[in-house]
């Protein structure tokens, strides 16, 4: 598929489907969503990747990184890039939506890029069991666990979503917390969500505290203006909360900026708890509390796992990575 393609399944002209991929600033924003549906119905890739193809076939490595506004995973990226050059490799990295599906592109890369191993940052589980047997190169999967999936070929390296969720849940109910809210992704669409549910599912029935997740729990995308708004449905609709957890620290940002915006003070009138650990939770004021991923790891071992794969053979490598929970000022105790 084309850009010419491209325009004439969409409706749109060339000029304005080239300046969708580029993001443009003057082509509105339904008309991004009608071509990006295009383009993932179809698993195009944009030229500016393609281009890249002759002097990336060789020993290259790609770097599939789901969602575009998932500050997690820029550091991370980061590091395995100077990891996979130390080895003596290249890496080609590629940004899909949240909601992309991640293997059907990376079956593209392989046929048209051929690397010799892929890293996922980020996954939906019913895409790999979908469409991952037909991927043959090594892959891992970074901060998603792939042990379940049974493929020969993938290893994983991840956090325990739902052991960290559940950390946070129970932090804000020794706090004297019992009225918690929480934001999070569409469960049916991530697999990091449902899991982080799970575990907050689990501590609140542990601990005795009540929780009615058609009342307290609202989706959003992982995106600072998502969870903006999520907070205010979740405030309309349950206004007796004292405290919130949000998957992500940048729904937690999101979530403090609606708040502030109705006047309220964090943590003073409502707590707030993210996830993830990212550098701006520690600059963010308040300074975020919340439940801090191990990047180095991650980063280290999805990187020598993979090489070790590319270069050795052997079994697929699952394993999980440490957590700490940052206590910050975004919460209070009752």
């Amino acid at each position: 598929m084309t850009i010419k393609d491209i325009a004439r399944e969409s409706g749109y002209a060339v000029s304005t489907v080239s300046r969708a991929l580029n993001d443009h600033p003057d082509v509105s924003a339904e008309t991004k969503a009608r071509i990006q549906a295009v383009i993932d119905a179809h698993g195009f890739i944009p030229n500016n990747n393609a281009k890249h193809l002759k002097q990336t076939a060789t020993k290259s490595i790609a770097i599939v990184v789901k969602g575009t506004s998932n500050m997690l995973f820029a550091p991370i990226v980061e590091r395995m890039q100077d990891l996979i050059k130390s080895a003596g490799y290249t890496d080609v990295v590629y940004y899909l939506d949240e909601d992309s599906d991640e293997v059907r592109h990376a079956l593209l890369l392989c046929r048209e890029q051929k690397p010799l191993g892929l890293l996922f940052l980020g996954g939906n589980l019913s895409y790999f069991r979908e469409n991952f047997s037909r991927i043959r190169v090594p892959s891992v999967l970074v901060t998603n666990p792939g042990g379940a999936l049974g493929f020969p070929n993938l290893s994983s390296v991840s956090t325990d979503d739902a052991a960290a969720a559940g950390r946070a849940v129970d932090y804000l109910i020794d706090r004297g917390h019992t009225r918690i809210g929480v934001i999070g992704g569409d469960v049916g669409r991530s697999y990091t969500s449902q899991l982080r549910l799970e575990g907050c599912l689990r501590s609140f029935a542990a601990r005795g505290v009540s929780f009615e997740p058609e009342k307290q729990y609202e989706k959003a995308r992982f995106a600072y203006a998502s969870a903006y708004r999520a907070m205010g449905r979740l405030f309309d609709r349950a206004p007796g909360l004292t405290a919130v957890f949000a998957m992500s620290d940048v729904m937690a940002v999101g979530a403090v900026r609606a708040l502030r915006d109705r006047g309220l003070e964090v943590p003073r009138d409502l707590s707030v708890v993210g996830f993830d650990g990212v550098e701006l939770a520690e600059y963010y004021n308040p300074k975020l509390a919340t439940v801090k991923q191990s990047q180095e790891r991650l980063a280290v071992r999805g990187v020598e796992i993979l090489i070790n794969s590319i270069e050795n053979g052997g079994d697929a490598v699952h394993e999980t990575a440490p957590f700490e929970l940052i206590e910050g000022e975004s919460v209070r105790t009752l």
